[in-house]
């Protein structure tokens, strides 16, 4: 008897209309897949047959060549206009006039131009006085060469106030840096200053002092600026006699009397300076004669008291 709708396996009729659906949809996926690689490998055929076409082979070594060619010129043509890999040696200009200068840039076939100019007092108007590149670098030809050379007319500078910097050390180093040139024409001996304190400013003979006070007075660069400055109050001692005295004795009385021994100068004859005697001393002793304190005196030394001693 066969089956009714009520058997034990309603489910097998389902199982076997499964495997033939998904048979069905297994080739229609291989299908597809063959189809693409087909279409894939057509299109591969096709784009092969055209590079090996002759006209495309040709075509292309043509292009390749002309490029080629084209960055052979290009290389060929800057090297021409640059002089690439070439160079030549800078002269040295400074030293030289302009015209010289000039002259001799355009022999090498350098161009000179004239950046900058600076007065300077023992140079001669128009000469070389700096240079750029460097004398003896190496450049390309037709490098232009740049100049500094000497002004004629020197500049004017404004002397720097002495209100708060009147020491002369000082002032003397701010001057220099001004391009001038300070010099002490006289000291005096003023106790109510210190030492090197400026007295006095001076400028071709006439007294500037009020005017350069509180910076007011201008000048040429170069100039000369005179100064009287104060010195310490020396205190005055007697010169003491040494001759016929020991050195060691002499040693003592020259201490003593705030003075100092100089050179000491001994003959042949020495053999202990220390008992040698005094035969000569400078300067010499003067009953009126008068020296700075710490001022020296030079011994002269022999071994025997002296005859004139004796």
């Amino acid at each position: 008897m066969g089956p009714t709708n009520g058997s034990a396996h309603p489910s097998k009729p389902n199982y076997f209309c499964a495997v033939a659906v998904g048979k069905h949809s297994y080739g229609v996926s291989f299908a597809m897949t063959e189809k693409i690689w087909l279409f894939i490998r057509r299109i591969g055929l096709e784009v092969y047959s055209f590079l090996t076409a002759p006209y495309v082979v040709r075509n292309c070594l043509g292009m390749m060549i002309a490029g080629m060619g084209f960055v052979l010129l290009t290389v060929w043509g800057l090297k021409c206009y640059t002089n690439h890999g070439e160079s030549v040696q800078v002269p040295n200009f400074v030293g030289m006039g302009f015209r010289e200068a000039t002259a001799t840039a355009r022999l090498r076939g350098f161009e000179v131009v004239v950046n900058d100019s600076i007065y300077v007092p023992e140079k001669p108007p128009g000469v070389v006085l700096l240079q750029n590149p460097k004398p003896e670098s190496r450049v390309k030809e037709g490098r232009t060469i740049y100049l500094t050379i000497a002004r004629r007319n020197p500049d004017i500078v404004r002397l720097p106030a002495l209100v708060g910097s009147d020491d002369y050390d000082l002032y003397s180093r701010k001057c220099l840096r001004l391009g001038l040139k300070p010099r002490v024409v006289a000291r005096i001996a003023d106790p109510k200053l210190a030492p090197n304190t400026i007295v006095a400013v001076l400028f071709q003979g006439d007294t500037i002092t009020h005017i350069v006070r509180y910076g007011g007075f201008e000048v040429e660069m170069g100039s000369e600026i005179d100064f009287v400055v104060s010195e310490q109050v020396a205190l005055l001692v007697e010169i003491p006699d040494c001759v016929c005295l020991t050195y060691d004795a002499a040693r003592f009385l020259i201490t003593s009397s705030n003075l100092n021994v100089g050179a000491v100068i001994s003959d042949g004859t020495v053999t202990d300076q220390m008992t040698a005697y005094v035969w000569r001393q400078t300067p010499p002793y003067d009953p009126n004669g008068t020296l700075r304190v710490g001022e020296q005196i030079d011994l002269y030394l022999t071994q025997e008291p002296p005859a004139a001693c004796r």
